[in-house]
């Protein structure tokens, strides 16, 4: 055996008997700690899945003994740790953290259990089982041991509808030509509470409003065999009511588009597509509204159908409450039907609000300065439930430091109008069946910056878009913008900022082509909205095409190879990106979390581009990127601004069209709303053709693995009911730009504090 690794053995066998020994003098006298049981099934040669029976059955063990980690028991260390007089902080702090009430053996009643494991037996169909239990002792620790004796389980031959009132047999009976209950299958408890559920659902579809799986009982018969098989026969409970055994039709819908507890006396309506709409006045126009109701006047009631409205209605946007209620009309009850009344209560949202946000931003290039955002919303502006959203923002970064960029300054102004449109806006008709889950909403936007860099150059830009975004289920997202339009324009630049174009052709060109034109689309997976699924899946593709349509148009420029469309040099390029994040939740109440994320994207630049728009271009580093290094100041590839000492790039982000990424991060509970962290994340970008101006560094090879920038850190979280203020300390242990010999290195007194709002993934 290696030398090293039996010394470390050594140790930890030492660690652990120190342990043993720490603990063994706080145990109660006569006490023994209780360390588990183990299941020991004797079975019937006819008994199948002996071991998934097993698993089952160890479900019912109790208690739990005292967790353990590398032989030890940290949990029940800290908690006598705990009880001295005076433990400190650090002991209270551990005990919260980690600390166990520590188990006895005395706490174990073996006998309960023995029942327990019987009845859990009997419920699987193996009647007649027999159980015994002992404890194996040592001078601290005691286990227990169960034997249990398992015959031959019971098994169905037929299943049988009992007799029940008119209408529900003859629907309890087409619901059952469906049923897992097979013949030969073994006696099963939770599968006949699960086939009640599925009938009573089934029903409720059908409209039988006051149905409850309760109401049906199985009952098992054995009298007519003697080889261990029975007859099973479905029947309905003898008191069960009448309203329970007749399916319900909706004999009327009432909908509340602005309602308050005031309004439930308004008798003002409107009837419209066999509706009645009670308000004072129009909040919301009818013809728009009514698309989002599914109910109907004279269908059976249908649960899916009310959670389908109810969801629908609260995607407009203009709703902070749907309530649907629904009322039994007893005079127009029948022995074969009964009558409801379905009222939709809509409670509107404040139609005017403000939103504020203010960020601190530090860059690569030391630029530092504040950024505030204000976004004024006006829901239902036209009475068909429209969001127009006006947002504000205002930035200003200064350099601080010494030398000849000391003083640099950049001040950006944008303003942004979006108009939502809670269906679909287009020159042609659209089926609303055809989009059941939710109704697609049109999105509008018009937005218009200025940049203004001092002693660099002022930048101008305006973006439109138009489009449509819809949930096609719980977890599935479309987005396309069928129009997506970008002009920029680069003016009052300086002789200093013409020489670096002049040095640096790769970002002369990306700044050249002013008009951006084409299509986006997005596709998205989210499970993430399954906040109690241990595990969680999410994936988002993105693809941008421009320049395809525009080129039909295009004109060749006098003076370049390049066209031109409107007297604009226009791009042309391909762009698809995907996000995939798995999370891991485990833990009690499922608080910590392993979170990862991978992130792969690349751009073509063809037609009339060499290179594909530097707005368009990725970056890596910052926040929600690779941590350990500043927001846009890794790569491209292994390029190193050092190594140029005549360039100002270090003003100038560091882009490429191809970028990779990697990130894991494990989360953590520390105390109430604040949460920790520990991340690890990898990445950077290239491109694809070779920036002359960076001797080929930039460029993507097949020895991109070791060009990845890396880092580690850990973080801390102020998460108050999903609002997250993040605090991500991060240091880097690879950095592509040194040299190959020198890049494997931690440098924590190179150490990069990011803040920011939400989780990076």
């Amino acid at each position: 055996m290696n030398l090293k690794l039996k010394s470390i053995l050594i140790a930890i066998s030492f660690g652990i008997f120190v342990y043993s020994c720490s603990i063994k003098k706080y145990i109660p006298e006569g006490e023994r700690l209780y360390t588990g049981a183990t299941v020991k099934i004797e079975a019937d040669s006819t008994v199948k899945k002996v071991e998934e029976l097993k698993t089952e059955l160890k479900t019912v063990l109790r208690p739990e003994p005292n967790s353990k980690f590398l032989g030890m028991r940290p949990g029940l260390y800290f908690y006598y740790k705990n009880q001295k007089e005076k433990p400190g902080f650090l002991n209270r702090w551990l005990y919260r953290q980690l600390g166990e009430k520590p188990v006895y053996q005395s706490d174990v009643t073996t006998f309960e259990i023995e029942d327990i494991l019987r009845n859990r037996l009997e419920n699987n169909g193996f009647f007649y089982s027999s159980t015994s239990s002992s404890f194996e002792e040592t001078e601290i620790e005691a286990s227990v041991k169960y034997v249990l004796n398992v015959p031959e389980p019971y098994r169905m031959e037929k299943l049988q509808i009992d007799s029940m009132p008119s209408p529900i047999y003859e629907a309890v009976k087409k619901v059952t030509y469906k049923t897992p209950l097979k013949k030969d299958m073994r006696f099963n408890l939770s599968h006949l509470k699960l086939e009640r559920q599925r009938i009573d659902t089934e029903l409720k579809n059908k409209g039988y409003y006051n149905l409850n799986p309760e109401f049906f009982i199985f009952e098992a018969d054995t009298n007519q065999y003697n080889n261990k098989r029975f007859d099973l026969f479905l029947k309905i409970k003898n008191e069960v009511p009448k309203k329970a055994t007749v399916p319900y039709l909706i004999k009327q819908v009432n909908v509340f588009p602005d309602y308050e507890l005031k309004d439930s006396l308004t008798t003002n309506y409107e009837r419209y597509n066999n509706k009645n709409y009670i308000q004072d006045s129009v909040f919301f126009k009818l013809k728009h509204l009514d698309k989002f109701i599914t109910l109907q006047e004279g269908d059976l009631y249908n649960p899916k159908t009310s959670k389908n409205t109810a969801r629908r209605l609260s995607t407009i946007g203009a709703y902070k409450y749907v309530n649907i209620q629904y009322k039994e009309i007893d005079s127009m009850f029948t022995d074969s039907t009964g009558a409801l009344q379905a009222n939709i209560y809509l409670s509107p949202l404040n139609k005017r609000s403000i939103r504020a946000e203010l960020q601190a931003v530090t860059k690569s290039n030391n630029l530092t300065g504040p950024n505030l955002a204000l976004t004024h919303s006006n829901r239902n502006l036209f009475k068909g439930g429209e969001t127009l959203n006006t947002s504000l923002t205002l930035g200003y970064e200064t350099q601080f430091g010494s030398g000849d960029d000391a003083g640099l300054s950049s001040l950006e102004l944008g303003l942004k109008t979006e108009l939502i449109f809670p269906r679909v806006i287009a020159p042609f008709n659209i089926n609303d069946d055809f989009f059941e889950y939710s109704i697609p909403k049109t999105k509008t936007s018009l937005s218009a910056s200025y940049l203004n860099r001092s002693e660099l150059y002022t930048l101008l830009s305006g973006s439109a878009t138009f489009g449509y975004v819809w949930d096609a289920n719980r977890y599935i997202t479309y987005s396309v913008n069928p129009i997506s339009i970008n002009y920029t324009s680069l003016s009052n630049t300086t002789e200093e900022f013409q020489d670096i174009l002049d040095e640096n052709p790769y970002l002369e060109l990306s700044f050249d082509q002013q008009f951006i034109s084409g299509l986006t689309f997005s596709f998205t997976y989210n499970e993430m909205v399954d906040k109690n699924d241990p595990n969680q899946f999410y994936l988002n593709t993105n693809i941008d095409i421009a320049g395809n349509s525009v080129s039909l148009f295009g004109k060749e420029s006098s003076t370049e190879d390049s066209k031109t469309f409107l007297g604009l040099e226009y791009a042309q390029y391909a762009k698809a990106d995907v996000d995939a994040r798995f999370h891991l939740n485990f833990g009690k109440n499922r608080e910590q979390t392993i979170a990862t994320r991978l992130f792969a994207g690349y751009g073509l630049a063809y037609g009339n581009s060499e290179v594909i728009p530097f707005v368009k271009q990725y970056f890596a580093g910052g926040p929600y990127s690779v941590r350990a290094f500043k927001s846009r100041s890794l790569g491209p590839g292994a390029y190193n601004e050092d190594d140029y000492p005549d360039s100002d790039g270090s003003y100038f982000d560091q882009t490429g069209n191809i970028r990779l990424e990697a990130n894991v991060e494990y989360r953590f509970p520390i105390f109430s709303f604040f949460k920790g962290a520990i991340f690890a994340d990898a990445g950077n970008v290239w491109n694809s053709k070779a920036n002359t101006s960076y001797n080929g560094e930039d460029k993507f090879s097949s020895n991109f693995i070791n060009e990845l920038g890396m880092g580690a850190g850990f973080g801390l979280r102020v998460d108050v009911q999903g609002f997250v203020i993040r605090f991500d300390l991060a240091a880097p242990f690879h950095d592509p730009s040194l040299e190959e010999g020198e890049r494997w290195d931690f440098r924590v007194d190179d150490s990069v504090l990011n803040f920011a709002i939400g989780y990076p993934f």
